[in-house]
């Protein structure tokens, strides 16, 4: 009777062994596995928003590139009043001019965009050569980039290896323009006049299962004007124009 119930004791004490390497095992399985989904994740994101940045801004160029060459005269943004002397007594911005100018970009930018993301990139209205470095299939399936898994290894020899993860663009917020400007001297009795446009969107960049919003900022520089005469002491009256307009000074 005694070995039998040694038996026994030794039987249950390796079953208990073998169900605590079991859970053992599981719990630094999953572990592992919260790890790894968060250091993926980390990298996936980063090539994605990287991406998505680089196609947000150079839509963005584009589309404002393409309004002012078009639809424009840049001198027609603002006036210089003089007085008898030649100097300079104010700068100020043509509002009517400016603001038609922001809507048509806003309108301009946000259509393009939401074109990437429905996939109906015909519609673009855009240079032809714009999205040359894409892959039209995919884009017409609205997927900006594919990121090869390998990436997660940070090996370049397995950065390409894998199956391909599809990077997806939504438009989720208003597209802001703004002007900014700045006014400098520049040699002797000269101005120097700077001109930027503005332009903030607000994106998501969707993956498998996982998403992250991003906001995109980018000035693209219009004017750059040498004006004979002193700096005033006020200038470029900042308007309001469009969704919202940004009033900041060029740094």
């Amino acid at each position: 009777m005694g070995r039998i119930k040694l038996k026994k004791r030794k039987k249950k004490n390796i079953f208990f062994k073998i169900v605590f390497i079991f859970v053992l095992i599981l719990l630094f399985s999953l572990l592992f596995i919260k790890y790894f989904s968060t250091k993926a994740s980390e990298i996936l994101f980063s090539y994605a928003e990287s991406e998505t940045k680089r196609l947000t801004t150079l839509i963005i160029n584009k589309a404002v590139t393409k309004q002012i060459a078009s639809n424009m005269d840049v001198d027609e943004m603002f006036e210089i009043v003089k007085n008898d002397n030649n100097d300079i007594q104010l700068i100020t911005f043509n509002s009517i001019n400016v603001t038609k100018m922001l809507n048509a970009i806003t309108n301009l930018v946000q259509l393009n965009l939401k074109a990437i993301e429905e996939g109906n990139i015909d519609l673009l209205e855009l240079p032809d050569d714009t999205l040359s470095a894409y892959n039209e299939e995919n884009l017409k399936k609205g997927i900006i980039y594919e990121i090869p898994l390998g990436l997660i290894t940070s090996s370049s020899l397995l950065s390409n290896v894998g199956p391909k993860i599809p990077v997806k663009l939504n438009l989720i917020g208003d597209v802001i323009t703004g002007v900014e400007s700045k006014v400098s001297e520049y040699g002797i009795n000269n101005a120097l006049l700077e001109v930027g446009i503005k332009v903030e969107v607000s994106s998501r960049i969707n993956l498998p299962f996982i998403s992250k919003n991003i906001d995109v900022s980018t000035t693209v520089p219009v004017v750059m004007k040498v004006i004979q005469g002193n700096i005033p002491n006020m200038y470029l009256d900042n308007i309001k124009a469009s969704s919202n307009i940004i009033e900041k000074s060029i740094e």
